[in-house]
């Protein structure tokens, strides 16, 4: 390439461009751009081009991050998924083992009702005393009804037991020689753990087989005692 020096009074630079040329450059590159928009507007969008792709990139390795912790939610959800299907299935199960248990007991809970009453009765009674009647108070409609105390009737949603609250009221009907007797025999009555609201309805003097005897009548109710008075015996015994 052939350069021609124009001014021969001045020595080319050799070795670079000096400070005053890179000065008198911009300059002129200033002076040359009349309209600044469009580099700003160039500036501008390489900005947010910039942005953009930083964003991005921040995003992908948040969701990078992110992928372990979903996928692990994702085992605990079906985890705990089959373990709240298990459990309302063994609720179920347990409804509906506890309604066949409560029909059950509602069926079978009234069998031995008069057996205790009897056995109770039995044991309660004196010496020259006897029984003429024994039978449900009210009838024999009001005998095989049982009586569920208020409790059941409260306002508490609670499951209550009703073979423990139920009563059966009845009424005894007896003769004795013996005065003495029959208060002995309504002490009796009142300490059995069987046996509640003992009231004496009348005693009075009559003559049967020419034999002056107390006619005493008495009011009483069953009700289930506390477990620590029941006794439970096995049906059947091995024998050797």
């Amino acid at each position: 390439m052939i350069e021609i020096n124009l001014r021969p009074g001045q020595k080319r630079a050799r070795g670079g461009t000096s400070l005053a040329d890179l000065r008198s450059r911009l300059s002129s590159l200033g002076t040359s751009v009349r309209n600044p928009l469009p580099m700003a507007a160039a500036a501008v969008i390489a900005a947010v081009v910039l942005f953009l792709g930083w964003s991005w990139l921040n995003a992908a390795r948040q969701l990078s991050s992110l992928e372990p912790r979903l996928e692990q939610a994702r085992q605990e959800n079906q985890r705990f998924k089959n373990f709240v299907a298990q459990k309302r299935k063994v609720e179920l199960i347990r409804d509906s083992v506890l309604a066949q248990i409560e029909v059950i007991r509602r069926v079978d809970g009234d069998r031995y009702v008069w057996a205790h009453v009897m056995d109770e009765v039995a044991r309660a009674l004196p010496s020259y005393t006897w029984l003429v009647d024994l039978g449900g108070a009210g009838g024999a409609q009001a005998a095989n009804r049982p009586v569920v105390a208020a409790a059941a009737q409260a306002e508490d949603t609670t499951v209550v037991d009703t073979a423990a609250v139920r009563t059966v009221p009845f009424q005894i009907t007896g003769r004795t020689v013996d005065v003495q007797a029959f208060t002995r025999f309504l002490r009796q009555l009142e300490a059995s753990p069987w046996v509640t609201d003992v009231v004496p309805i009348s005693a009075q003097t009559v003559i049967e087989k020419e034999r002056p005897v107390t006619a005493f009548s008495i009011k009483a109710a069953f009700r289930r005692a506390d477990s620590a008075y029941i006794r439970t015996a096995p049906l059947s015994q091995s024998v050797r």
